[in-house]
């Protein structure tokens, strides 16, 4: 019955998805929006809200839980769990997939100067939520000054990418919706009110799909005996990193590269401030071994894709099997 929940979810989020990434397509080119606004922002943080409420949910409700370490560890490993994801897993996924259509060397063509910008900006705020890990608890004041920050970097970060859109536009890098919009094709006037309720379908959707993946893995899990640490640094991320896959799995496939990357690379920031700020804040974040296994693999994934940008060497999927491999092997020394 699990394995029956699991393909459902799937098949719902996949579905989900494609209602979600065709209106925001029509948003951005509606709202004259360049690809890094509606892919680092808008699809960002509308397909990271799965993962985001999964450490919320677990750190705001461990004190009613029978063990509230089981929260905790929960809270902490999906907050550290899903930028590993994102910066190793997801883009070797969508590199496979860029790969099956335009071969291993064939060429991504991402705007640079947003994925740079996102890039140095999930290093650096996630470098300090890293060091965050080795402050003790007893020092409130020194986390939540640290906790302030990251949200600061968030807040700079979207001021920075809203004001470079305008300069993107007018360089040719719009974001165009190529095909109709759905709702449009069942009668439907393609007007804001129509996109932003097929935007709402989509979403609910995504959310609820990646609820019932959750919940399928979770029995799953159960079944095989994981500890909850190991499963929220592991599974839960992979089950609630779906929507990020599947958007860029599909702007890549259609040749929309910078919408691609920037879905990736916007979560990146997002996961790797605000949700760092609320872990060090609200639990013990504390260095364990998986943890920070987990947070300097995801630095070097980090780093060596922003370097691939920094020094202009032309992207190719072939470059993004280094980030399949630390996945392979954080996932070989957990397991």
């Amino acid at each position: 019955m699990d394995i029956v929940q699991l393909l459902l979810a799937l098949v719902l989020i996949l579905v989900a998805a494609e209602l979600f990434t065709n209106s925001l397509e029509h948003l951005g080119d509606r709202l004259g929006l360049s690809e890094g606004v509606t892919g680092s922002i808008f699809a960002a943080v509308g397909t990271a809200l799965p993962e985001t409420m999964v450490p919320l949910v677990a750190v705001f409700a461990s004190s009613s839980l029978a063990s509230p370490k089981v929260g905790e560890e929960v809270g902490v490993g999906a907050i550290l769990g899903a930028p590993m994801m994102l910066s190793t897993l997801t883009l070797f996924l969508m590199s496979i997939f860029a790969a099956a259509q335009r071969g291993w060397r064939g060429t991504l063509l991402p705007e640079r100067t947003g994925l740079r910008r996102d890039l140095s900006w999930f290093l650096a705020a996630f470098s300090l939520a890293t060091l965050a890990l080795f402050i003790p608890h007893q020092e409130a004041v020194i986390r939540s000054a640290i906790a302030v920050l990251l949200v600061l970097f968030y807040f700079f970060y979207l001021l920075l990418t809203i004001r470079a859109s305008a300069a993107l536009v007018a360089h040719g890098h719009a974001t165009e919706a190529e095909a109709a919009l759905y709702l449009s094709r069942l009668g439907l006037p393609t007007m804001l009110l129509t996109i932003f309720l097929q935007l709402g379908l989509g979403l609910a959707g995504i959310i609820f799909g990646a609820e019932l993946f959750v919940h399928g893995v979770e029995h799953l899990s159960a079944w095989l005996g994981v500890s909850a640490l190991i499963l929220s640094l592991l599974i839960v991320p992979v089950a609630t990193e779906l929507p990020e896959k599947v958007n860029s799995i599909l702007w890549i496939r259609r040749k929309k590269d910078t919408l691609a990357f920037g879905n990736i690379t916007g979560a990146l920031v997002f996961q790797g401030s605000l949700l760092p700020a609320i872990g060090v804040s609200l639990t013990p974040w504390t260095p364990s071994p998986p943890v920070l296994l987990g947070a300097v693999l995801t630095l070097i994934a980090g780093s060596y894709t922003l370097l691939l940008v920094w020094r202009g060497v032309q992207l190719r999927p072939i470059y993004f099997l280094l980030n399949g491999l630390l996945y392979a092997t954080y996932f070989a020394v957990l397991s």
